[in-house]
């Protein structure tokens, strides 16, 4: 009896599952995705009124989460001339090419939610 071949094996599925899982990593967790739409939609925020629009997020955790969205590049942090120092935050362009795929998460969502709430 042979064996099956494996369905992910050929090089050109392990180019995408590689993708597939960098995505997922840069995007995991219950935060980041939240933080990024709520950019797309405010543009640029200073920290506590992003900590506002976020709602649940902690200081540190709201912290820890933009410094690794823009350790990615996805979001730029300014340092603004103001006493106190004020932090304003925006999506970089790259930042910006990711608004289809939260879109799609959010429309896929809103018919879960239909679907699942109907039964």
């Amino acid at each position: 009896m042979s064996k099956k071949e494996l369905l992910n094996a050929s090089p050109q599925c392990q180019v995408r599952i590689v993708a597939i899982k960098d995505t997922m990593s840069l995007l995991s967790g219950k935060w980041k995705v939240y933080i990024l739409g709520t950019l797309m939609h405010g543009g640029k925020m200073r920290f506590m009124d992003l900590k506002r629009e976020v709602e649940g997020i902690g200081t540190k955790m709201l912290s820890k989460e933009l410094q690794d969205l823009e350790a990615n590049h996805l979001i730029k942090r300014t340092v603004l001339n103001t006493k106190p120092i004020s932090v304003e935050y925006e999506l970089t362009e790259y930042g910006q090419t990711l608004e289809k795929v939260i879109k799609e998460i959010m429309d896929w969502g809103q018919q879960y939610r239909q679907t699942i709430y109907k039964k």
